[in-house]
């Protein structure tokens, strides 16, 4: 029996950046062995700086099980493959360069084992985004680098809570490029991508997708900016056009003022903060973030590596517990999906011509029914 046969889901798990928060959630959220009844947890670290972490935190009640192998781990425990040697020196509250270095080997090791069929799904604990930067690692973030080693033509970070599913247009770039990143058909990419992630990965049958603006009172017919005439409304005419249900476009700070968000499946918005600062206002200790549009599922908690309060017990690990059960949500969903989705039933196409009606039985076709 293959591991994707298993019933039970193997969740691979990053540990980020060794110096900030990562092990201190993964540590809290995985000493719950009800988290067992769900998936097997494999992490991707070290028992010497988990050993450290728990040193710090006075964890005394709790260890992980070490594997070679995703393979060879064992669903009753949260194991842990060893990424690293054991020079590696641990530095709680800083960024370092080993620090960097770490994270990447635990994030390379996880995705390629994604790839390759051994684990099913991929949480990653936060890096801290300038310390990783390498030769092997030259982008933004987590969804960069996914979207490049998948391979895959557009993704969509979403954000997840239970009240709200918010993506952005444009992710980790400067605020002064996002206007001249938006075009009709990137704008549309984004909007497709979200209602097959809603249908897909969220089992919404028809959703519903409310557009922010991009400007002050999104535009304000077009005194405060033309992107939204010249951009926005046009993509979602076109969306609308292949059967997309779209609203909007929202000025920003009404929608959310008004709690407008509360009545659609998923909103988009234009630009990082735009989407990310009601999110987390609203949602920052049990929100989740989820890469749509890859051909894997992945997701991660929404705060960072937060140094300031590493290793002194404060950091809450609800956000990354939400991360597993989502991520183990989302792959059942795709599972259910792929499973109704196989083998339809042909269209047929059946002609009943009036001048032969007579000649039916009495129970095939009623003239006179309303239906």
């Amino acid at each position: 029996m293959t591991i994707m046969e298993k019933k039970q889901i193997i969740a691979g798990i990053t540990h980020g950046d060794i110096n900030g928060i990562g092990y201190e959630v993964i540590i809290k959220t995985l000493m719950d062995s009800m988290i067992n009844d769900l998936c097997t947890p494999v992490v991707y670290g070290s028992p010497k700086v988990a050993a450290y972490h728990r040193k710090a935190l006075n964890i005394n009640n709790f260890s992980f099980n070490n594997v070679r192998s995703a393979e060879e781990s064992n669903p009753k425990k949260a194991n842990m493959v060893n990424c690293l040697d054991d020079n590696i020196r641990v530095e709680l509250g800083k960024s370092t360069e080993q620090g960097g270095e770490a994270a990447l080997v635990s994030l390379e090791k996880a995705v390629n084992d994604l790839i390759n069929g051994k684990i099913n799904v991929l949480i990653t604990a936060p890096i801290d985004k300038k310390n990783i930067q390498s030769e092997s690692f030259k982008f933004n973030g987590h969804t960069e680098y996914l979207k490049a080693k998948a391979g895959a033509d557009e993704v969509l970070m979403f954000m997840i809570s239970e009240n709200m599913r918010i993506g952005m247009a444009t992710g980790h770039v400067p605020l002064k490029n996002v206007s001249g990143i938006l075009t009709i058909e990137t704008l549309l990419k984004k909007i497709r991508l979200m209602n097959n992630s809603l249908i897909l990965d969220f089992a919404i049958r028809k959703p519903r997708i409310a557009v922010l603006g991009l400007n002050p009172h999104a535009g304000d017919n077009s005194l405060l900016g033309m992107e939204e005439t010249e951009i926005i409304i046009p993509a979602m005419n076109l969306a609308e056009k292949e059967g997309i249900m779209t609203f909007g476009p929202f000025p920003a700070d009404g929608f959310f003022g008004a709690g407008s968000f509360t009545k659609f499946d998923g909103i988009l918005a234009m630009y990082h903060d735009q989407g990310l600062t009601p999110f987390k206002a609203l949602s920052f200790d049990s929100g989740v973030n989820y890469t749509a549009g890859l051909p894997f599922v992945r997701t991660s908690p929404v705060h960072g590596t937060a140094f300031s309060i590493a290793g002194k017990g404060e950091a809450s690990e609800n956000s990354f517990r939400q991360s597993i059960y989502l991520a183990c949500s989302i792959f059942r969903n795709r599972q259910i999906y792929a499973e109704i989705s196989k083998n339809p039933l042909k269209h047929q196409h059946i002609e009943i011509h009036t001048d032969k009606v007579d000649e039916l039985p009495p129970d095939i076709f009623n003239p006179e029914q309303t239906i």
